[in-house]
């Protein structure tokens, strides 16, 4: 049953023949009753009129009979109403059944009792008929008979009252079959039935036909504009004729002609650009190298100089550093849009990878007056990453919750389950948009244009590191809400094929509505880490090699509940 629903919703060409085919067996259903019920009106008054006729001869006849008779007793009337019943019988429509009944009322003392062509049947005579015949003038009733099989015959009663010597009043009553025009009605319905339904069958064929010439070549054009879809800018519709169909076809093949030329001019142009970015990357390297090497050398003797001097030195040493990572991330985005980016992958433990990572974020955390807090599950968290990829996906984030954070803590969690592992860089600063969560990997985008870069970032880290992701197979996804912070999942699969369904990290954090203690304490600048209030009673505490006081990683016992699923 559920087929129908699916196609009725799915075809146009099912929809319109079933409206077609339901329309038209209501009209014809209406016409066919209104037909049958006008035939067999015509056929029973017909009937009606020429059996009133027929037995008001027939009634004159027996009363002529009745009057010419001389009989004067009893078994002479009742022999003469014998007569007249059997002598009626046969008229000019056939036969008939005759009944010759005493009328009510009558107290003659002669009696002529009841004659009938067969006895069996006086009883189709009601009373009501009798009483109205009494009355004066001719009347009929219809009535059923049963036969000897069992069927119910229709049939109609006429009566009339005669005058029989020496008895007085008797009833006349003539019985008259109607099952030859009952036959004729039926085999009149059948050939409307089987007209109806040839006709509905026509009608179908006809609106299948019409509509397959028109459904078909949109069918086809959907086909074609799904392959145009699917990169086969080659494809076309066939046009053959000049009705509307083929004027449809050739708008449409000369909608995808020039599609096709300027998704080719498109793609040109792209591969100029990808082209231009990467030789403009490397030309610049030679320049830029003799740039530095200048740079160094005025750096170096910056302490010689005079203030405006030795500060104009030190920002050119900065801009040159900046200058240069925007180079390297220009070649790599190109290699990324040239699709030559490979994965040098190995199984590595993400939790190592993550250390790394926030090691080196730690100092510019000191800087900015941030606390990085790192949670990792005692289990191991191996995984088929490419570290150096992975690591600066995670440098990028935690530089970027730096940056906003302004002087709150940021939070970094790693948890795997069978089939993935995942990080979280959870900051409490300004926040953003949910319109401005989705254009966050956007290259060279910023939710406040007006914002300065304070770490010198070159505006395509995101970019890049969603790019990584992908790579592997993963996803990196962004949340926030102003004035609430931001937070960034990555997750990578275990191993290489794996597709992802889940993450064994939420992407929102549980403290996104409610009041967050730990941002209300964490609200102004931290560097000492017994200054913060214990959050998760972590197992175990330990410092960053480096020395930086800015870091605290705690060791999570390992949460069944974190379990997720792949496919």
């Amino acid at each position: 049953m559920r087929a129908w629903p699916r196609a009725w919703r799915g075809s146009l060409q099912f929809r319109v023949i079933a409206s077609t085919l339901v329309i038209g067996l209501v009209a014809l259903a209406c016409v066919g009753l209104y037909v049958g019920e006008r035939m067999r009106d015509g056929l029973f008054d017909a009937r009606r009129d020429q059996v009133l006729d027929e037995s008001a001869r027939s009634t004159q006849q027996a009363q002529d009979t009745f009057a010419s008779s001389n009989a004067t007793l009893g078994p002479d009337v009742r022999r003469l109403l014998r007569d007249v019943a059997q002598s009626q019988r046969t008229g000019t429509s056939g036969e008939r059944e005759v009944f010759l009944l005493r009328a009510p009322g009558q107290t003659s003392p002669v009696t002529g009792g009841a004659a009938a062509s067969d006895g069996s049947l006086i009883d189709v005579v009601s009373d009501d008929l009798q009483l109205a015949v009494a009355e004066g003038g001719q009347h009929w009733q219809s009535v059923g008979v049963e036969t000897d099989d069992g069927r119910v015959e229709p049939a109609i009663v006429v009566g009339q009252e005669v005058q029989v010597p020496v008895v007085g009043r008797y009833q006349l009553f003539f019985l008259y079959s109607l099952q030859a025009e009952q036959d004729r009605l039926d085999f009149l319905q059948r050939t409307l039935a089987l007209a109806g339904v040839v006709l509905v069958l026509l009608l179908g064929s006809m609106t299948w036909l019409v509509t397959r010439q028109t459904v078909h070549p949109v069918r086809r054009a959907a086909l074609v504009a799904e392959r145009l879809a699917d990169g086969h800018l080659s494809e076309r519709l066939p046009e053959r004729g000049e009705d509307e169909m083929a004027t449809l076809a050739h708008s449409f093949n000369e909608m995808a002609e020039s599609l096709q030329d300027q998704i080719h001019r498109m793609e040109e142009l792209s591969a100029v650009q990808r082209r231009f970015v990467s030789d403009v990357s490397h030309e610049l390297r030679t320049p830029l190298t003799t740039i530095r090497m200048a740079g160094e050398v005025l750096h170096a003797a910056r302490d010689d100089f005079d203030p405006a001097t030795k500060r104009s030195a030190e920002l050119l040493q900065t801009q040159l550093d900046r200058f240069e990572d925007l180079l390297a991330d220009l070649l790599e985005i190109s290699r990324f849009d040239a699709g030559a980016a490979v994965l040098d992958v190995e199984g590595r433990d993400v939790r190592d990878v993550v250390v790394r990572a926030v090691d080196l974020a730690g100092p510019l955390a000191e800087r900015r007056g941030s606390w990085l807090r790192v949670v990792v599950p005692e289990d191991r968290c191996v995984a088929d990453i490419d570290p150096r990829r992975v690591e600066r996906i995670l440098r990028n984030l935690l530089v970027n919750a730096i940056e906003h954070a302004e002087g709150t803590q940021v939070e970094v969690t790693v948890a795997g389950d069978a089939h993935a592992v995942a990080v979280t860089v959870r900051d409490h600063g300004v926040g953003m948009t949910a319109d401005e969560a989705e254009h966050v990997f956007d290259r060279f985008w910023r939710a406040d244009p007006a914002r300065a870069r304070t770490t010198g970032g070159t505006g395509l880290g995101l970019a890049i590191s969603l790019e990584d992701a992908h790579l592997h197979g993963g996803w990196l996804e962004a949340w926030g809400r102003p004035a609430r912070g931001a937070s960034f999942r990555l997750t990578l699969p275990r191993r290489a094929g794996i597709r992802l369904a889940s993450s064994p990290l939420p992407l929102v954090p549980d403290d996104s509505v409610a009041p967050d203690p730990v941002l209300d304490a964490a609200s102004r600048p931290r560097t000492d880490p017994a200054a913060l209030p214990d959050l998760d009673g972590p197992v175990g505490t330990a410092t960053s090699p480096t020395g930086i006081r800015a870091v605290s990683v705690h060791v999570a016992p390992a949460d069944p509940d974190r379990e997720g699923a792949a496919r």
